[in-house]
């Protein structure tokens, strides 16, 4: 990996320290440990994002829409329109 982005930032003192410390503990460089650290809150923060969860009646009612033909509605259709005029 060629790393060429920096990402600067301030600590207190105590921070630093701890932060030290737990790298010591993991076998890692400062740098290493950060960064793993870091991109692992990233991966949990976005996939927490991505996820849906739905319940139990929710779902049912989502896999049902699903099996039902697809049908525009009117909005649709004036939008489908509205494109095809545009040349869209």
């Amino acid at each position: 990996m060629k790393a060429s982005a920096r990402l600067d930032l301030r600590l207190s003192e105590k921070d630093r320290e701890r932060i030290d410390r737990a790298a010591a503990l993991a076998g890692l460089p400062l740098a290493a440990f950060v960064r793993t650290a870091v991109l692992r809150e990233a991966d949990r923060t976005v996939a927490a994002e991505s996820v849906v969860t739905l319940s139990a009646a929710e779902s049912r009612k989502f896999l049902a829409a699903l099996r039902r033909p697809f049908a525009p509605n009117a909005a649709l259709r004036r939008a489908l329109k509205r494109g095809g005029d545009l040349g869209i």
